[in-house]
């Protein structure tokens, strides 16, 4: 380890919070709150985008039916063409509620294997279970399982609340032998089932709505400032002191807390020198602590196998997202369940001949391939250099594949094949193999988990960059709680074990 001294005091007679926490999404809101509710800890939250009051989000934001939001609350990110040959565009929410503002709002945590797969003392499914059952106010379950006076409202769809494509969907998945799944957060995960959401009336809950309602804004010891970039973290004698804004100014604090974001954490961390020597030299960035930030991405690789539908047998396409199949592949890891297939309403209906269409989307959610984040520039307002890596392993493009054949098996069973006038993705001729697979490299797309950007770890461990608790090896005052702290990639959506780690990370916090 090493570390150089970077000498920043704070302005003499300046006020100093206690607690400085970088980001306002699905893990900054969580910080913001459960460390604001101790009165006498002064807490400021800095959010790069727009606030809202808590139940009046712009209907692009709040509504369920529409997933990514639009540019004015978008980072504009894009990864780099990688191993596919082409670029992606990397969605993440520029919002108090963060990316939990534009996601699909699914509500599954990740599975014991996934904290088994970690390895890492404290993070036990076991151990997690307390932050689960304490974010979530579920309407049904039982106690053992799920929390039911928690700030985020989770409710169990029925097979009838779904659409009648993914009713199809459900019934098609368990002609073809898998069995259905009353809640994806129970023993046994593996099969089909309705989806339990995060939505409210048809409007998608996001953390700045759950954790920061109107009465945890007004707490006197929280400050909330939205449209502030922050280009890096101050240090005095390796103690990070506070932050500097795009802008120039200096927020002081006695604590640092990045929760940015898988992309935007590393970020701050590399421009404020902590990374690797050579990438730093080459923008002239001083070393703080010589640590592999941005080394270890991960994301899940998404492929739509997309149909046009018969206009007269569809029906109503609202919830969008609805049902999924949860499997593993063959050659998965004991215990994973390594593949998605998602039945949703997210088509560009303009494509479709028909004038309509769906897609079984299918998602690799296990994935060996292992990608990076770099700065393209010193400046806060250049986004960085994201390679997703996707497919770069063989095993993930077998896998992939696999699960693409299956979605193709389903689409041809009845009774969702009813519902089907022509595949349109990838197409009635894509028989072989590498004619299948050429249409997953040409249109992959990614699910929007991005991980492991600076890994949990002991210290010792090469790949880590935080401890168990999210402090960054080799330095003082400083932390990361989002999911770029993820060891590794979990096989589901990200969202709600983003808000259990730092709901365990904050029950655990000390002065």
């Amino acid at each position: 380890m090493q570390y150089a001294n970077t000498a920043i005091g704070s302005p003499r007679g300046s006020r100093v919070a206690d607690v400085v926490i970088v980001g306002g999404g699905s893990a900054g809101a969580v910080m913001a709150s459960r460390l604001s509710e101790r009165i006498h800890r002064s807490v400021v939250l800095l959010e790069a985008g727009p606030t809202y009051p808590a139940w009046s989000y712009p209907h692009v934001i709040a509504s369920s039916d529409t997933v990514g939001g639009d540019a004015a609350h978008d980072w504009g990110f894009q990864s780099d063409a990688g191993h596919i040959g082409h670029p992606v565009n990397t969605i993440r929410g520029k919002v108090l509620g963060g990316s939990s503002a534009v996601n699909g709002a699914v509500a599954i945590r990740a599975r014991p294997q996934d904290f088994a797969n970690w390895n890492l003392p404290g993070w036990r499914y076991e151990e997690m279970l307390p932050a689960f059952k304490r974010l979530e106010r579920r309407d049904a379950g039982c106690a053992k399982l799920h929390g039911h006076d928690g700030p985020l409202p989770v409710r169990q769809l029925t097979c009838s609340e779904t659409t009648p494509m993914q009713q199809a969907f459900i019934n098609a998945a368990l002609e073809n032998g898998f069995r259905l799944i009353d809640d994806f957060d129970g023993s046994d995960a593996h099969g089909v089932g309705p989806y339990p959401m995060n939505i409210v009336n048809g409007v998608r809950v996001n953390t700045g709505m759950a954790y920061l309602g109107d009465r945890v804004r007004a707490r006197d010891n929280l400050r909330i400032r939205c449209c502030v970039l922050v280009d890096k973290v101050l240090f005095d004698n390796g103690h990070a002191v506070g932050v500097r804004l795009a802008d120039g100014e200096d927020v002081h604090a006695r604590e640092v807390i990045l929760c940015a974001g898988t992309y935007g954490s590393a970020a701050i961390l590399l421009r404020s020198g902590i990374g690797a020597r050579a990438d730093l030299e080459a923008l002239s960035i001083p070393q703080i602590a010589d640590l592999p930030v941005g080394q270890r991405l991960k994301d899940h690789p998404f492929y739509y196998n997309a149909y046009a539908a018969r206009p007269e047998r569809i029906g109503r396409q609202s919830p969008v997202i609805g049902a999924k199949l949860w499997t593993h592949s063959s050659t998965a890891r004991a215990g994973d369940l390594d593949l998605h297939i998602t039945a949703t309403h997210l088509f560009a209906h303009d494509q479709s001949p028909t004038g309509v269409g769906f897609v079984l989307a299918v998602a690799l959610t296990r994935p060996e391939s292992i990608g990076s984040l770099r700065l393209a520039s010193r400046d806060p307002n250049v986004p960085p250099r994201i390679d997703l890596n996707f497919l770069a392993e063989p095993i993930d493009r077998a896998r992939l594949l696999e699960g693409v054949k299956l979605a193709r098996r389903i689409g041809r069973t009845a009774p969702l094949s009813t519902l089907i006038e022509t595949e349109l993705a990838p197409g009635p001729t894509a028989q072989s193999d590498e004619q299948i697979f050429a249409s997953i490299t040409a249109t992959l797309d990614t699910y929007h988990h991005p991980t492991s950007t600076a890994p949990m770890g002991p210290a010792g461990d090469s790949h880590a960059v935080v401890d168990p608790e999210g402090r960054v090896h080799g330095l003082e005052g400083l932390r990361v709680v989002d999911a770029s702290i993820f060891p590794d990639a979990i096989s589901v959506a990200t969202n709600v074990t983003t808000i259990a780690t730092a709901e365990h990370i904050a029950e655990r916090y000390y002065d």
